[in-house]
C-alpha cells in the first residue's frame, strides 16, 4: 500500500487533467510545429512526435488533438505522472518526451536511490513519496543536463542542439516552481 501522501499531493493542488493539460502546454512551446532537420535523429517531427517513435503516424497531417493523445497514453500514463507531486510530474514528462521513457524513469529512480530499472513502480513511488519534490528535481535536472553533455560529446553532430536542450531544462524549471 502507497502511503497516503502520494494519493494527497494531487488532491490538494491542481487536478490531474490540469495537469496533463499544463504539460502537454509546456512541451508544445518547446517542440512547436513540423520540423524535417538532416541532423535529427528523429526525422520528420511534428508537435515533437517524430517519425521515428511513430512510424505508422502520418507526421505531416498530424493534428494537435491526436498528439495530445499519444502524448497522455505513451509519455504522461506510462511515466505514471499522474502519481508524481506537481511539478515533478512536469519534469519527468517532459523529459520523457525529449529523451525516452526509459530515460526519464531510470533518472528519476536514480535521483531518489530507487534501484534503476526504468519501470515506475510502487517500490519508486514509494520513495518518491517520502522525498522532498524540490531535491528530487535538482538531482533529476542535474542528470539530464549531464547525460544532454554526454550525447553531444558522443556525437558531435548533436553539438548544434546542445545550447536548446539546456535551455529547455532551465526554462521548464523556471515555468514549473
Amino acid at each position: 500500500m502507497l502511503p497516503s501522501l502520494l494519493i494527497t499531493h494531487k488532491e490538494e493542488n491542481t487536478c490531474l487533467i490540469d495537469n496533463f493539460k499544463r504539460a502537454f502546454d509546456l512541451v508544445l512551446g518547446f517542440e512547436g510545429g513540423y520540423t524535417d532537420d538532416p541532423s535529427d535523429s528523429g526525422g520528420k517531427t511534428k508537435f515533437g512526435i517524430s517519425k521515428k517513435a511513430y512510424p505508422d503516424e502520418d507526421i505531416v497531417n498530424l493534428t494537435l488533438n491526436r498528439a495530445r493523445e499519444l502524448y497522455k497514453r505513451d509519455y504522461w500514463d506510462r511515466c505514471k505522472c499522474d502519481l508524481l507531486p506537481n511539478n515533478l510530474d512536469i519534469m519527468v514528462f517532459d523529459t520523457a518526451v525529449n529523451m525516452g521513457i526509459g530515460y526519464a524513469s531510470k533518472s528519476l529512480q536514480k535521483s531518489i536511490g530507487a534501484t534503476a530499472d526504468g519501470k515506475i513502480g510502487p517500490q519508486t513511488l514509494r520513495l518518491v513519496a517520502v522525498s522532498k519534490p524540490s531535491d528530487v528535481i535538482a538531482k533529476y535536472m542535474t542528470r539530464r543536463t549531464l547525460r544532454y553533455h554526454k550525447i553531444a560529446v558522443q556525437n558531435p553532430k548533436n553539438e548544434k542542439f546542445m545550447k536548446g536542450w539546456i535551455n529547455r531544462v532551465f526554462s521548464l524549471y523556471l515555468k514549473i516552481i
